[in-house]
């Protein structure tokens, strides 16, 4: 019997995965990978019999940011050419005081992808749509929803990946029916090409996405 599955991304908590880790050097090890083509990585954790009826992409944009806006919006476009559905949080920015000089900031942190992922789970639950749902993330706010998604949808399998280089927390391994590592292997199999048909425009990997090479 065949079964249906849905990826939900938390972009954010993926890309500090593979942007937080840093060699001697103080270069990020995993950027060369940056290029993600999440479509090809969620097909290599389908078994057999499964299909991979969608992959949605929860992120927002750093407007304040015009040079990441750019490359993330072009990463975003060659997401979308490969069939990745993009749902948007937003930022928020709040006022912090440092601890070293006792200045004020604005901070801005990332709002609504934990709430986002978890009504979207939780709809395509009700839907149907899914036999089941796997979760790429390792923040721990998830847990409830995948409670709530297991006590109402009891027939369904919810599960976790945890993006490269980070440890399933307790919370999410009891939550969760499973869980799976993500390798660098599954990172460096998972490109997109450099440039990218698009109708009648040509989508290019952005230029300082390619400092390392493969």
């Amino acid at each position: 019997m065949q079964e249906n599955v849905i990826f939900y991304i938390d972009g954010f908590n993926l890309y500090h995965a593979i942007n937080d880790r840093k060699n001697p050097a103080g270069e990020a090890v995993y950027k060369k990978y940056k290029w993600l083509d999440l479509m090809a990585l969620c097909k290599m954790y389908l078994q057999k019999d499964q299909i991979l009826k969608d992959v949605y992409y929860f992120t927002a944009l750093a407007t304040w940011n015009e040079r990441k806006v750019n490359k993330h919006q072009v990463y975003i476009r060659a997401l979308r050419s490969v069939g990745a559905k993009v749902i948007y949080g937003r930022f928020q920015g709040k006022d912090r005081e440092c601890k070293n000089c006792h200045a004020m900031f604005t901070a801005h942190e990332e709002k609504l992808t934990d709430v986002n992922i978890a009504t979207r789970l939780l709809i395509d639950a009700q839907r149907n749509k899914f036999d089941r749902a796997i979760i790429i993330s390792g923040d721990n706010d998830l847990a409830p929803a995948i409670h709530a998604a297991k006590e109402l949808y009891p027939t369904k399998q919810i599960g976790v990946i945890v993006p490269i280089d980070r440890m399933p927390t307790r919370n999410l391994k009891t939550a969760a029916h499973f869980h799976h590592r993500m390798t660098e292997q599954h990172l460096q199999s998972a490109q997109l090409p450099d440039e990218i048909k698009s109708g009648d425009s040509v989508i290019r990997k952005p230029d300082d996405w390619k400092l390392i090479s493969i």
